[in-house]
């Protein structure tokens, strides 16, 4: 993105006021009026909420007239959104979202929360079955978890002495503890037993580094760049150094001295962030990629859109079109396509990246359908702090040079291959969705072809979808085709 814009965007969730933001959102003084009865708590920040809603937020001319402000305000502001509860409509607002503590919002949208930093999936430990298993999707690098030796593809069945069933794990997971003790099983001859291994790890307030894993590799003839990258972070929480992104400048800068002329990118458990650090990773491998060419425009609602263009036009600020960056360490001349691994945790901002590039070169997905989310969102908060709520409301619906936005129902992968246990350590070439992509660039096989159509075990929730804003991150998930042992 322009990076004079006083605004940063994000397609999962952003967060900063600037200039703009703060002359334009409306504070608790703005909102009580002095000629009636002093209203109650809920009414003064439910009038903020709607408010601000009706100003900022993409379907401001769905919200109801005359909403109830006497609800708490978690609830009140779900009540303004675009058709919220319509499962039927793929297009309905499923993203926005408020949290009790605006700071708090802001640091987790920083990749800084409260966290033993052990990210997993849940599951059915068969079909049919109402024991719930936790797969270790990843420890965060330097966490307690990470630290504890707690390892991608672990599976446990119990936490703190309760063996978990899809009648308990929700409030097993969802406890206020901040100390839990994992019992864990294993697979044996394909099928997974319980053993007395248990590990303890306890929560503290963690900054995630985004940027997990580059590998280089030589297959065939072939030099094969790869990188696992979990959220689009451009530095820690707070800090003013782009520290993530500049990580990823010296990782492609190390990509060109080694000539790496094919490039698989792995976002699968990537559901977004901020769409600086997009624009910044997709002017790393865009290829022919210039500064006058546009990554993606936003479209905004018709009320605020009159705002940012006068204000924009009077201090040369294009709120409306993204452009890529000129980078030293582009690697694009050497790439003719792209890979791009997923899932149903690929959302917003990695999504971006897919339609964001197509219209520059070839963009191949292996894996399974992506979350299907082509808007964005900022913060909004209170400036005198009488309002300690933080709204992550929809603001924009992005689309790439070509006008093409219609992928709310995700992308459909070019190759599909389903996760399975035993899940491998990311940049094993074994893992069935890297293998994939080792195939379809050198045309062999390192291991043998993943899972595409077995039977899967039916997958709960994930951690992951913490990071989108899910006030519980383990309800009203759909199953998804994950999983299936191998």
């Amino acid at each position: 993105m322009n990076q004079h814009h006083p605004w940063r965007f994000a397609l999962l969730a952003f967060a900063v006021g600037t200039s703009l933001l703060s002359s334009c959102k409306k504070t608790t003084d703005d909102v009580t009026p002095a000629s009636v009865a002093t209203p109650t708590a809920n009414q003064t920040a439910d009038s903020w909420i709607l408010d601000n809603m009706r100003t900022y937020y993409y379907w401001n001319d769905k919200i109801p007239a005359q909403p109830d402000t006497t609800l708490a305000p978690l609830d009140f502001f779900y009540t303004l959104l675009y058709d919220y509860k319509n499962t039927a409509n793929p297009q309905r607002d499923r993203f926005s979202w408020i949290e009790s503590s605006a700071a708090d919002l802001t640091s987790s949208l920083g990749g800084q929360t409260k966290t033993s930093g052990l990210e997993y999936q849940l599951s059915l430990r068969a079909t049919g079955s109402t024991d719930v298993i936790g797969v270790v999707i990843y420890a965060q690098k330097g966490s307690p978890a990470d630290l504890a030796g707690i390892k991608r593809g672990d599976i446990f069945y119990s936490v703190n002495g309760q063996n978990l069933t899809t009648t308990n794990y929700q409030t097993v997971l969802n406890d206020n503890s901040t100390t839990h003790t994992y019992g864990f099983a294993a697979i044996t001859n394909g099928q997974i037993s319980n053993t007395t291994t248990t590990t303890t790890v306890t929560d503290v307030v963690f900054q995630e580094n985004p940027v997990y894993l580059d590998s280089v590799y030589t297959i065939k003839g072939k030099t094969i760049g790869y990188l696992v990258y979990n959220q689009f972070i451009p530095g820690p929480n707070g800090s003013k150094t782009a520290t993530y992104d500049q990580q990823l400048d010296a990782i492609f800068g190390r990509f060109k001295q080694r000539g790496v002329s094919e490039l698989v990118l792995d976002l699968r458990y990537n559901p977004g962030g901020y769409t600086s650090s997009s624009t910044n990773l997709a002017s790393l491998i865009g290829t022919g990629v210039k500064s006058t060419d546009l990554y993606f425009r936003q479209d905004w609602n018709k009320t605020i859109t009159p705002e940012l263009q006068a204000y924009g036009k009077q201090n040369n600020v294009d709120y409306f079109n993204n452009y890529f960056a000129q980078k030293a360490s582009n690697i694009g001349g050497n790439l003719s396509r792209l890979f791009v691994l997923t899932t149903d945790n690929t959302a917003s901002a990695s999504e971006l990246i897919i339609n964001g590039l197509r219209p520059f070169m070839t963009v191949n997905t292996i894996g399974t359908t992506t979350y299907g989310k082509n808007v964005g969102s900022i913060t909004l908060s209170d400036d005198t702090g009488k309002i300690p709520y933080g709204l992550q409301p929809i603001v924009f619906r992005s689309y790439n040079k070509n006008n093409e936005s219609e992928y709310y129902n995700g992308f459909t992968p070019t190759v599909t291959v389903n996760e399975s246990l035993p899940f491998t350590l990311f940049g094993d070439v074994s893992d069935p969705l890297l293998n994939e992509a080792i195939f379809q660039i050198t045309g062999g096989r390192t291991a043998r072809k993943g899972v595409s159509n077995a039977q899967p075990l039916v997958t709960l929730g994930s951690t992951i979808q913490r990071k989108a804003g899910n006030r519980n991150m383990f309800s009203a998930q759909k199953p998804m085709p994950v999983v299936p042992i191998r």
